[in-house]
């Protein structure tokens, strides 16, 4: 299974009924856990019991309030989906996986799900996509081929819409020309592997920060809750959208570069928490994006039908010399690697991808 992502292309009579549905989403999942907390010590039933007596109550009593009539204007499967997304964010609470539910805020981002309750439909490919009970809407972007799905999740990142659907299917594996390859993933470089090939990654929030405080201190500084604090906030959003898709945009290319073209790939298991906590590199290793780029390799790597080996976290890959073996200590600030025994010099990160090449688990 795998998800397609496209953006829309939309008017603004299109991106104000995109909004009113991810309002309408919001409105029904806040009204839905206001309910549940109000009953939360009064009965025994489970959660989806109790979350479909809530859906009875909206939908017998509140829906017909002359303040909600607005409610039956829009699409039903968001405001059964919106539901749906309550009782499984209980499930995640109840089994540990996270906090308990919070009440949804506009500035936590606008989406919706809506489905098709027939079953799969066919999303034929060219420039437009039919959504489930929404209409038909122009996309940035063509599709290349058609596509059977029954779910598609709609949301707005900084000033634009995109919609995204999974597809059950699997990509059939590519044949990799290369056999194997060793990554070092640093700072300095973002990427050097043990062919010699180097990838440095753009740091777009570091290029923003001037920007961004500028903008933040203005937002500061306005009434709030007025019009003009909201479209600087819109900006905010915005820049901050871009931000990320420049970061998703390399991620995605070195990632699908590397799945389709080595066969075994060999990187450090890498404790992103770990280095977060130091707080002079947090906000560079934030901004690289280390842990996006592993969740991508692996499951790039699933798809394409290459083999990711995750080598010893505390592997010390920086400190072996990659020629004899010989050790010593390397701090951040020497960039290259000497070594007294054999009398090679070569690239820290360079030394380092070539012993991750080499390295091999222990019995």
């Amino acid at each position: 299974m795998f998800a397609v992502k496209r953006a829309l292309k939309l008017n603004n009579k299109e991106a104000t009924l995109m909004a009113k549905h991810a309002g309408f989403r919001r409105v029904v999942f806040n009204m839905g856990l206001s309910l549940r907390v109000q009953m939360y010590g009064e009965s025994n039933f489970s959660d989806a019991k109790v979350i479909s007596f809530i859906k009875k109550v909206l939908t017998n009593h509140v829906k017909k309030q002359p303040e909600f009539a607005w409610m039956n204007q829009l699409s039903s499967r968001v405001y059964q989906n919106a539901l749906i997304d309550l009782n499984e964010a209980f499930g995640r609470y109840r089994s540990g996986k996270a906090g308990y539910p919070k009440f949804a805020s506009r500035r936590d981002g606008q989406s919706f799900r809506v489905d098709s309750s027939n079953g799969k439909v066919l999303v034929k490919a060219g420039n437009t996509i039919k959504i489930p009970t929404l209409g038909t809407f122009r996309l940035q972007e063509p599709l290349r081929c058609g596509f059977a799905s029954q779910t598609f999740t709609i949301s707005k990142e900084g000033n634009r819409w995109f919609v995204s659907f999974c597809v059950d299917a699997q990509r059939l594996p590519v044949q990799q020309p290369q056999n194997s390859v060793g990554i070092d993933v640093g700072i300095k470089s973002f990427v050097t592997m043990s062919n010699g090939q180097v990838f440095d990654a753009p740091k777009p929030l570091k290029q923003a920060k001037t920007k961004l405080a500028r903008l933040q201190r203005k937002a500061s500084k306005q009434i709030k809750g007025s019009k003009n604090q909201r479209k600087t906030y819109n900006k905010i959003g915005k820049l901050h959208a871009r931000i990320a898709r420049i970061r998703l945009d390399f991620l995605h290319k070195l990632t699908t570069y590397l799945a389709t073209t080595f066969k075994s790939i060999k990187i450090e298991d890498l404790n992103v928490k770990g280095m977060l906590a130091n707080h002079k590199l947090a906000g560079t290793i934030a901004d690289l994006g280390f842990y996006e780029f592993s969740r991508q390799l692996e499951y790039k790597c699933q798809m394409y039908g290459a083999s990711l080996v995750l080598v010893a976290r505390w592997f010390p890959s920086s400190k072996i010399c990659s020629n004899c073996g010989h050790k010593q200590d390397m701090p951040l600030s020497i960039r290259i690697y000497d070594c007294p025994a054999c009398g090679m010099s070569r690239d820290r990160d360079l030394n380092a991808s070539l012993n991750i090449l080499n390295w091999e688990p222990s019995a």
